[in-house]
């Protein structure tokens, strides 16, 4: 287990994926955004929220879980948080977690998670959730979740609005939003090889009695990616498209990427942007985040392009084969 740096005041900025940024405020300017977060906010409200898991989950504290407990503040140190949120655990056979609220956003881990991890893992998870908490994800971690339990047509204070752009956006914004608190979730864990066996986990499941291997789960992440036929791009296209988080090979991929440029080891020497320090929103944002989908558009437009080309090359093939008839179309006879 590596000696731990303590990121005094580091701002969420630090961590945060240009994407992610850049999503969020196209989603927050999309004509009645606001309107929709402030319906749905007023109508659960707060205490609403928080009500659904104390009345049927676990709050950890001291005398409960007191590890868990001890390992939640740890992390809180680590990052520098600046404040102490609750935390709770869910009797819920899926492995998930996630940060929710309005006002007092608090953190749920689901026991299915807490199985499936050992304490390293778990330290990684929960940093991942302080990390949307710091961001300021937890309103629309919310709003999102809301879409796939209940369905925002099924709130009946939102009739009438189109809320097909908003689904979409808000699940775009979401799966970048993963990128941002994988960051925040090795940071606080402060161990590569740890927070990447998460995802192996959260792919494949524990090894039990069995053995799982780091390096072979990271070849197939870069196999996933490596130059996908224009079906494959569609279809990974589609399988997201309504899900809130990415695969687990794109986030161990994207998470390899951020290493391997410098900027993780940047920020445990102490480079980062500070609380109060921050540059102005989307000074770089969208340039950055422009970049990200210029490279996946290009991927696309390449991937395209060449199956296309073969395309025509073997149509045209098959159209000069003898009984086909020649180009202009005056070979073979008959009558209409």
């Amino acid at each position: 287990m590596p000696d731990r740096t303590r990121l005094s005041e580091i701002s969420s900025r630090a961590w945060e994926h240009p994407a992610d940024r850049a999503a969020l405020n196209t989603l927050r300017a999309l004509p009645g955004f606001d309107e929709v977060v402030r319906k749905v906010a007023g109508f659960l409200g707060e205490r609403g929220v928080r009500q659904l898991f104390l009345a049927n989950a676990v709050r950890v504290g001291g005398a409960q879980r007191p590890g868990l407990d001890a390992l939640y503040r740890e992390v809180l140190e680590t990052l520098d948080a600046p404040t102490h949120w609750d935390l709770y655990v869910s009797q819920t056979p899926i492995a998930n977690a996630f940060a929710v609220g309005f006002d007092r956003p608090f953190i749920v881990l689901n026991s299915g998670m807490l199985g499936l991890l050992d304490r390293e893992g778990r330290r990684n998870i929960i940093a991942h959730e302080v990390g949307h908490i710091m961001s300021g994800h937890a309103t629309y971690t919310t709003l999102a979740l809301l879409i796939l339990m209940i369905g925002l047509r099924n709130l009946p204070m939102l009739t009438g609005l189109a809320l097909l752009p908003f689904q979409l956006a808000i699940l775009e914004w979401y799966r970048k939003a993963e990128f941002s608190a994988d960051r925040a979730g090795l940071l606080g864990s402060q161990d590569v090889r740890a927070s990447m066996e998460v995802f192996l986990k959260l792919a494949g499941g524990g090894g039990g009695d069995d053995t799982i291997d780091l390096d072979t789960f990271m070849a197939q992440a870069a196999e996933y990616e490596a130059e996908p036929s224009v079906v494959d791009k569609i279809w990974q296209m589609l399988n997201t498209a309504l899900k809130t988080h990415p695969f687990a090979t794109v986030r161990a991929a994207e998470l390899q990427r951020w290493v391997a440029s410098g900027e993780y080891e940047r920020i445990v020497r102490g480079e980062y942007p500070r609380r109060g320090q921050e540059p102005p929103p989307l000074t770089n944002d969208y340039a950055q985040a422009g970049d990200y989908y210029a490279q996946q558009a290009r991927e696309v437009v390449s991937t395209l392009r060449t199956s296309f080309e073969r395309a025509r090359q073997a149509f045209g093939q098959s159209y000069r084969s003898p009984g086909n008839g020649d180009a202009t179309g005056t070979g073979g006879s008959g009558t209409a």
